[in-house]
């Protein structure tokens, strides 16, 4: 099994989206872990676990499709990628919801984001 990627520069992208996300959700938590003024806790702290875990599916994802022998394998392993762009960017969007100091940390990975999408667009059609 090839553990390198054939893309690189989305791979790279990858890993950078997993180090920025991860960043921002250290940033995040802090503001978000604290209750609410009615003793709950604030709902978007999930958020920002669901991001890295997220983020960190993305370099996985992209190896293992170009890893498939058949095209109809590497075509489901690209669509598992593109809905975890998706689910990635919608955690982003509900993390800008929240009462917290980091939104513009979340713009900029939102940036990054649509820079991944844009090359994993051009990766789906070398498949």
């Amino acid at each position: 099994m090839r553990l390198q990627p054939r893309n690189k520069r989305l791979h790279k992208k990858a890993l950078e989206i997993f180090r920025l996300s991860r960043n921002i959700s250290t940033y995040l938590i802090h503001d978000l872990s604290s209750l609410q003024n009615n003793g709950s806790e604030n709902p978007h702290i999930y958020f920002t676990g669901d991001i890295i875990r997220q983020s960190d599916l993305l370099a996985l994802k992209i190896i293992s499709a170009e890893n498939q022998a058949f095209q109809d394998d590497r075509i489901k392993h690209a669509n598992s990628l593109i809905h975890i762009t998706n689910r990635l960017y919608k955690n982003c969007q509900r993390l800008e919801q929240s009462q917290s100091n980091g939104k513009e940390f979340l713009i900029l990975l939102r940036k990054e984001l649509r820079k991944f999408k844009h090359l994993q667009r051009n990766w789906l059609l070398t498949l």
